[in-house]
């Protein structure tokens, strides 16, 4: 299968609070984010809120000193990466990416930093920001995650 994309336009936080949501009800264990987009983006943010949604907890700090959070979810564990400090991809290897990849929900935050190593199925969500607007751009490679991706109702 080519690729399959779609774009969801977010106008406010609230905007971007309800394509999280919807996005986290159709996860699946296994399925890796990959978050691009400039500093102040909104991956933070993005992230909060569909971690939120999973698993219901108040306090998500931005993963940026600690490298990596986990959440307890249902099914499973979600693992929130801020990548932008490594020097090497392999350094992810220490972090436990391995596991997160195929035992739970990864979202990663500059996975441009660790690309090598990234699965070759995943999310990727690109951000663009113009004038308080952001754009995700959603594209995936499989025909599964394009029926779930297809499901998802505009915000």
């Amino acid at each position: 299968m080519n690729s399959f994309s779609r774009k969801f336009i977010c106008s406010s936080e609230t905007d971007t609070k309800r394509l999280a949501e919807s996005l986290a009800a159709i996860v699946q264990k296994g399925d890796t984010f990959a978050l691009y987009g400039t500093l102040g983006a909104g991956k933070s943010t993005f992230s909060r809120y569909f971690i939120q949604s999973l698993c219901g907890a108040e306090d998500v700090p931005s993963p940026t000193f600690t490298l990596v959070q986990t959440y307890e979810a249902a099914d499973f564990d979600i693992y929130h990466y801020d990548m932008y400090r490594l020097k090497r991809a392999d350094e992810a290897y220490e972090l436990g990416v391995e596991d997160a990849f195929y035992q739970g929900v990864s979202l990663i935050e500059w996975p441009e930093k660790i690309a090598e190593i990234l699965p070759r199925n995943i999310w990727k969500i690109d951000i663009f920001v113009r004038e308080n607007v952001r754009q995700f751009s959603i594209t995936v490679s499989d025909e599964k995650k394009a029926e779930r991706l297809r499901d998802v109702a505009d915000v």
